[in-house]
This record gives C-alpha cells, sequence and structure tokens, in this order.
C-alpha cells in the first residue's frame, strides 16, 4: 500500500522560509543602490522607475542581458561569491555605455537547485556592488530554486539593464573617419571571457591549478583569475561630458579582433599595434603554458584591454590624461585606416 503521508513544498526540495530569508538579507544591499527615480522597494511583483523625461530632449531607452559563463565554475570550485555578481554587472552596463547611454536599473536572475541564503546573500552583495559602480539601482530580481536541475551547490546568473541616451547623443560609430585615434583602456585580467579555455589550461597542464601562487602574480591562480570585471560606466560618463567620442567597443568574447570592427563602418578598418599597452602577467602564463598562437590571444581574450574608443586625434592626448587622472591605465594603441572590400577589419601591426 501506498504512502499516504502529506507532502509539502519542503518535500519536494523546495524551502519557501530559506526564500523569504534570502529576501531579508538582501534588502539592505538592494537599498544601497536605489536612485530617486526608483519607486518602490524590493518585494513586489515588479520595479518601478521613473524616468526624468525633462534631461532629456528625446530620450531612447537602451538595454542589455547578459551573463558570466563558465567563470562561475571558478566561483564553485574556490567558494567565492561576493564578486561574481560584480562581473554580471559589469558584462551589461558596460555593453550599453558604448552606445553613450548611462545604465538606469539592474535586475538579475539567479536559478539554483537548492537555495543556501548566506550564499545567494554573497552573489547579491556583488550585484550590488557592481550596480553601485555603474551608479544604476538595483530595481529587483528573480530567485529560482529548482530541485534536480543544477548539481550539488551550483548556480545560474542572468542579468539585465536599461539605460537613457539622447537621440542626437547616440555613438555608433557612423561617424567614424579615417585618421582617428583608437585608445584602449586597460582591463585588469580576463574579465568574463576565455574562461573555457583558461581553465583548460590550468587543469591539463598547471601544476598546483588554482592554488598556485606565481611570482609574477603574488597571488594565487585562482584570485587572478577570479578577479571581478571592471566597470568603465563613471569615467566613459565622465568622458562624454567634455570630448567627442566617435565609437566604441567593449572587448568580451572574440576579443580585439571580433569586437572592434562591430562599430566601424564598412570603409574603415583599425591598426593596431601589438606593443602599444604592456600585457598583464596572467595572459603571458596562459599563453605560455597553452603554448597559444598570438591570434588566439586577441580573439579570445581581452588581452589587457577591456574597452575601446576612437576619437579626434586632436583630442587622443588630452582623452589619455583626463582617463589617468580618473585612475584609468589608458593608452594610444592604434589608428584609423581606409579599409577595401578583401581587407580584415582589424591588422595587427
Amino acid at each position: 500500500m501506498s504512502d499516504r503521508s502529506s507532502m509539502t513544498y519542503k518535500d519536494a526540495g523546495v524551502d519557501i522560509e530559506a526564500g523569504n530569508r534570502f529576501v531579508d538579507m538582501i534588502k539592505p544591499l538592494v537599498k544601497s543602490t536605489s536612485r530617486p527615480e526608483v519607486l518602490a522597494g524590493i518585494g513586489g511583483f515588479s520595479g518601478l522607475f521613473s524616468l526624468n523625461t525633462e534631461k532629456y530632449k528625446s530620450p531612447v531607452l537602451v538595454s542589455s542581458t547578459d551573463g558570466v559563463g563558465t567563470k562561475l565554475k571558478l566561483a564553485f570550485q574556490l567558494d567565492r561569491h561576493s564578486t561574481i555578481g560584480i562581473d554580471l554587472v559589469a558584462m551589461c552596463v558596460n555593453d550599453i555605455i558604448v552606445q553613450g547611454a548611462e545604465p538606469l536599473f539592474f535586475l538579475d536572475y539567479l536559478g539554483t537547485g537548492v537555495l543556501a541564503p548566506e550564499k545567494a546573500a554573497e552573489v547579491v552583495k556583488g550585484i550590488a556592488n557592481g550596480c553601485c559602480q555603474a551608479g544604476c539601482a538595483l530595481v529587483g530580481g528573480e530567485t529560482a530554486e529548482m530541485p534536480g536541475f543544477y548539481s550539488a551547490g551550483e548556480y545560474d546568473l542572468a542579468g539585465f539593464t536599461v539605460g537613457v541616451v539622447d537621440r542626437n547623443e547616440i555613438i555608433d560609430g557612423s561617424s567614424i573617419q579615417v585618421g582617428e585615434v583608437i585608445i584602449g583602456i586597460a582591463s585588469n585580467g580576463l574579465h568574463s571571457n576565455g574562461f573555457s579555455l583558461a581553465r583548460r589550461i590550468v587543469d591539463e597542464r598547471l601544476q598546483g591549478g588554482l592554488d598556485a601562487v606565481l611570482p609574477e602574480l603574488g597571488e594565487s591562480l585562482g584570485e587572478a583569475l577570479l578577479r571581478p570585471t571592471k566597470i568603465y560606466v563613471k569615467s566613459i560618463l565622465n568622458l562624454l561630458r567634455n570630448f567627442k567620442i566617435q565609437g566604441m567597443a567593449h572587448i568580451t568574447g572574440g576579443g580585439l579582433l571580433e569586437n572592434v570592427p562591430r562599430v566601424l563602418p564598412q570603409h574603415c578598418k583599425a591598426i593596431i599595434h601589438k606593443d602599444s599597452w604592456p600585457k598583464l602577467p596572467i595572459f603571458e602564463i596562459l599563453r605560455e603554458t597553452g603554448n597559444l598562437e598570438e591570434k588566439e590571444l586577441y580573439r579570445t581574450f581581452n588581452y589587457g584591454i577591456g574597452m575601446v574608443l576612437v576619437v579626434p586625434k586632436q583630442d587622443a592626448d588630452d582623452i589619455v590624461s583626463r582617463l589617468h587622472g580618473l585612475n584609468e591605465q589608458a593608452y594610444i594603441i592604434g589608428e584609423i585606416a581606409a579599409c577595401d572590400d578583401d581587407s580584415e577589419r582589424v591588422e595587427l601591426v
């Protein structure tokens, strides 16, 4: 005879009380990111944001969504979760700032098998940190507890951001001209791309794995790889108040070779001077250990440049100087040249 005892959602693996405890834990984190336009706190069915239409002549909303990819595997292996949320925010807000859009608000999705409130709160702590760095409000999110769907102790993340820019201030690269200058703003490591290759190199070829402490890094390999993606929003917004920027590219998956052409007009190509910026030790470790070809470094990784700007030649030195004043490492790394149909869109010299 079958067991006829009463069953609960908790018996099936979903703990509603743990979810409620998690919401209580993150309320102060969410509040720390608030902007004056936010009309409701966490806990409602949706986020409310009042757009200040008087600030813009013809406001255009700009949106982006992204995840963190297999960098999450490192967070699981190292059991460190307080910075992975910064990566999540960075991958979204850096994508909309390249069109001149100020990020307004952010939402996140966290899916897991069994909710661990303390661990999830650490993730949201990073998301709130990233939102503060970008100046946008965390207005809500979704935490989905799905028993049997994820491996024990693992979770997945997705992020969503909305920003705004005046229609006549949209930056799309269409005005880029031959002879203009390419500025690269430094990354601080791998950011959130190339980790499938990096993890394979570490697992198969590097003695000591993530725990290896290498003199050139000054920290463990795991710490260097888990360093959160830089958020360039406030520095770029500062530049836009003072300078004309013709085009920008966030250097993510595909590296310089794939991302720079996305902002170039058809008649233009980028000439990149390979020795114009210092390469971070983490990339050289991966290059040597994995016996990587040069093109692989420029296509799979950001290789030390997280954001590219195309600017008028006469402004280039002043923009680099301003970036240095904003505590960014920036370099003139190339120029725009004429391109025919058969030319590579990025030429490394």
